[in-house]
């Protein structure tokens, strides 16, 4: 195929490829049968790294023809351009990024690297080669504005980033603030004085390489993640995030065989990106499916499902509720569909089954958890609930103590963490031992998620107990918000809050105090502008969608905003 091979002669990959590897891969541990090898849910193996003990283990059993002659990874951009990699193609390619990292750009094991790129296959060379390399990958969402990317830079100290044209001029304009940033690497047909070419870097670097010894416990990337109050904060994870994946228990979520195509449509910045994108199905040998969609739109997606033999396909509950709102017939290969970042409305499960004759399963987790709980597939569902617990995870529904609460009373989700820390929990908030300890409550990380469980050990989601705003699968903390509209001289002060809203889920809301210099303004045409200062000044998806200005906003009697009471006004409201 042309275009196939025409981006093989870009990265320089001839027929020859399995040349490039000097001795075969040694089996480190025994195979299932059914995918890459595992260990028991409570077995901790001392050592672990995802692209050695899964990506090469999927690249021997292709040499020796034991696995399914599918591509790892099947990539399109809607203009015709596709790209396809073997798993020995992944390996060589990620093996020569590892080598870019630290030959060209002279990164160590444990430097920080951002990585802002939207769903190009580099996404996946990278985060693969740094945990080759030992280097810690951020992942951001390319709807970063210029202080969000200062923010992350200043508070990672990161030493390189990877981003492509659209976001280089944000990043230049903030560097010479970041004294750590050294490194500049640039996806990209055109060069950009200052940056690297990465392209052309990992055309020319050696497909030799020997991937580190990580611990289970070592670093392996961070997420940052939003809070009521103050800005993001960094989740650090640990190579036993990518080693959940291996479990058995991880498995049953979606039982994906090497012959399954999955189709995740995350954004590359979130957590869910690197589990339905990256660890789960090529821990199954499955491939990888990905559309560069650059902009949403339902029907390109309804378009891809019907043309293309994809099996499974993961999205936010958004995403299915667009969806249902267009013209569509049956998928003919589509067999499993998992949703999750925001609660599923039961409607839009009942629609689904009734268009499709497929049932939507429910995942829940968050940036400092991965996946917590999950709807199996095949086992009985209970309409609203979010399902049982994964293990390793023991989760409870929790008091404010920590203690545990009996079935059918409301609580927080906590996942026990003490005397021994599950794998797959976030190791702490980087350079934050204040926000670290608070989330811990007795034996357990308290989530800060409401729910109850039943005497099934099903959970039921009922709300989070801090103000984050989750819209549209993306968890935007108030102040971020605020701090964005209180640069605008009508803003005297404001209240951020969710919304409902029948297409979204939940919305945005902004409660607005005015100067006194704007309160004769025209309101319609200040609230543009005000959405419109939002979106310049940080990511767009965090514009108040909704704003009401009002005369004075609820306060405690030592001055902090009852967001609460706010929230409970908006439900009212519906």
């Amino acid at each position: 195929m042309q275009w196939l091979m025409r981006f093989r002669v870009i990265w320089g990959i001839h027929k020859s490829f399995h040349g490039f590897h000097t001795a075969p891969w040694k089996l480190r541990f025994q195979s299932s049968g059914v995918g890459a090898p595992r260990w028991n849910d409570n077995d901790m193996p001392e050592e672990f790294n995802f692209a050695s003990y899964v990506v090469d283990y999927w690249a021997q059993m292709e040499k020796e023809g034991q696995r399914d002659p599918t591509p790892a990874f099947w990539w399109i951009n809607g203009r015709g351009e596709e790209v396809k990699w073997s798993f020995g193609e992944v390996t060589d390619l990620t093996r020569r990024v590892a080598n870019v990292f630290t030959q060209n750009c002279g990164l160590q094991q444990g430097d920080y690297l951002a990585v802002i790129l939207p769903r190009v296959p580099e996404w996946w060379l990278v985060a693969v080669g740094c945990m080759r390399a030992g280097i810690i990958f951020m992942p951001g969402t390319t709807q970063l504005k210029v202080k969000d990317i200062l923010y992350r830079l200043q508070m990672s100290k990161a030493k390189g980033i990877v981003t492509t044209d659209d976001l280089a001029p944000a990043v230049d304009s903030v560097a010479s603030e970041c004294p750590s940033l050294k490194i500049k690497l640039l996806v990209s047909d055109h060069s950009r004085k200052g940056w690297m070419d990465f392209r052309s870097l990992i055309k020319s670097a050696s497909p030799e390489h020997t991937c580190i010894k990580s611990k289970v416990m070592d670093p392996m990337t961070i997420f940052f993640t939003s809070g009521t109050t103050g800005f993001p904060r960094m989740a650090k994870h640990s190579h036993g995030l990518a080693l959940r994946s291996s479990l058995p228990s991880s498995r049953k979520l979606l039982q994906l065989k090497t012959s399954d195509i999955l189709w995740c449509v995350s954004d590359p910045g979130w957590i869910l990106a690197v589990f339905g994108c990256l660890l789960e199905p090529w821990t199954s040998g499955s491939t990888v499916f990905s559309h560069n969609l650059p902009q949403f739109d339902p029907k390109v997606i309804i378009q891809t499902l019907s043309e293309y033999p994809i099996t499974q396909f993961i999205a936010a509950p958004m995403v299915f509720r667009m969806i249902l709102q267009q013209k569509l017939t049956r998928f003919p290969t589509l067999e499993h569909c998992c949703t999750g970042g925001e609660a599923l409305l039961p409607e839009v499960h009942e629609q689904w089954k009734q268009q499709t004759g497929l049932l939507l399963h429910e995942v829940y987790g968050q940036s400092e958890t991965g996946l917590t709980c999950a709807v199996f597939r095949g086992m009985k569902m209970k309409l609203g609930s979010m399902g049982k617990a994964i293990s390793p995870y023991d989760v409870q529904i929790i008091d404010g103590k920590g203690n545990i609460l009996p079935p059918n009373t409301e609580g927080n989700i906590g996942i026990r963490m003490k005397p021994t820390k599950p794998f797959g929990l976030f190791m702490c908030y980087e350079n934050n031992p204040e926000k670290t300890a608070e989330v811990e409550c007795g034996d357990f990380y308290n989530t800060g998620d409401r729910a109850t469980v039943d005497s099934d050990g099903y959970f039921w989601f009922l709300g989070r107990s801090d103000d984050v705003i989750n819209a549209s699968g993306y968890r935007i903390g108030p102040a971020e918000v605020e701090n964005a509209l209180a640069e605008h001289p009508a803003v005297a002060e404001s209240a951020v809050v969710s919304s409902p809203d029948s297409t979204r889920g939940e919305v945005v809301k902004a409660f607005i105090v005015l100067t006194p210099q704007f309160l004769s303004h025209d309101r319609d045409q200040l609230t543009k502008e005000l959405q419109e200062h939002v979106k310049l000044v940080t990511a767009p998806y965090k514009y108040p969608r909704k704003v009401e200005f009002v005369s004075e906003l609820p306060k405690t009697v030592t001055g902090k905003i009852k967001r609460n009471e706010l929230r409970k006004k908006e439900s009212g409201q519906m």
